[in-house]
């Protein structure tokens, strides 16, 4: 159950399909939350590396998308936690979204089951 005490936020970018269908879910259950645009705001190592901590970085690090698969092979080869946050830190559309801050936990993606789980 998430922190009641605690604003849900949500981490994403917005102009994202994915973040939209989340963003929308959130708003016709009822469940207020905070955006957080890694786009436009940054993000920082602390959360990065919470979340790869929480879920290792092979789930953070969004490899499907176009910013990764664009980049050098040799950026991509022999990744580790530490070269992926440092990736993500210099570029957060490789980061995956959404990313919900229940307090005590995240989710990372966007399934409408999981957030029903955590929220309702």
């Amino acid at each position: 159950m998430p922190n009641k005490n605690k604003q849900l936020q949500i981490f994403g970018i917005k102009a994202c399909d994915t973040m939209k269908k989340a963003r929308t879910w959130l708003d016709e259950n009822a469940i207020s939350y905070t955006f957080h645009d890694y786009k436009t705001a940054g993000i920082d190592r602390e959360h990065l590396t919470q979340w790869c901590n929480e879920h290792g970085w092979q789930v953070v690090l969004n490899r499907a998308g176009t910013t990764f698969r664009k980049l050098e092979d040799e950026r991509k080869a022999d990744l580790d936690q530490a070269k992926a946050i440092e990736l993500m830190l210099a570029q957060p559309s490789m980061i995956k979204r959404p990313v919900l801050d229940l307090g005590d936990r995240t989710l990372i993606g966007f399934k409408p089951d999981s957030y029903s789980a955590a929220l309702k």
